[in-house]
């Protein structure tokens, strides 16, 4: 890992779409691990993995430097949406290609203004297949989705 580099693995989940739900994220600052996760008592999967890119990206608000940031995440919807869909969205007032109100429009718009302060490389992972972070990332979402955290 490069100086100022930062990692970060993110996941969402959520017992019944919507219900109880989590989500967790593993970031590597200058070589440290920080594990953080929590938990929404009626949310959607797909909430639950944008909180977590969100709530990865004000943790690093606590880092006294920042360079380039690799975040690795199993939802194309989260990956898709954050670096190709919004463009339209905004331009169309948060409207889809279906002409119908984009879905976490306040997720969205929260999430794009964090991702205005920092130079982010979006990389998506498939999900459950043995990436180790990523994995890990999932197995904190879906405790805290189970109320039962492992941080």
């Amino acid at each position: 890992m490069k100086k100022n580099e930062i990692i970060i693995y993110t996941d969402g989940a959520a017992r019944g779409n919507p219900g109880p739900a989590g989500w967790g994220a593993v970031v590597f600052v200058d070589g440290k691990k920080f594990e953080i996760g929590g938990r929404a008592y009626k949310a959607t999967n797909n909430q639950m993995e944008l909180i977590a890119c969100i709530e990865a990206l004000k943790f690093l608000k606590k880092c006294k430097s920042i360079g380039q940031i690799e975040i690795f995440c199993d939802s194309k919807y989260v990956i898709l949406g954050i670096t190709e869909w919004i463009f339209n969205w905004q331009k169309n007032n948060w409207r889809n290609a279906a002409k119908k109100p984009v879905l976490n429009k306040e997720l969205w718009q929260e999430l794009f203004e964090l991702t205005e302060k920092f130079k982010i490389k979006w990389i998506y992972v498939e999900g459950h297949t043995g990436i180790k972070y990523n994995e890990r990332a999932d197995e904190i979402a879906t405790s805290f989705a189970d109320n039962n955290s492992v941080i």
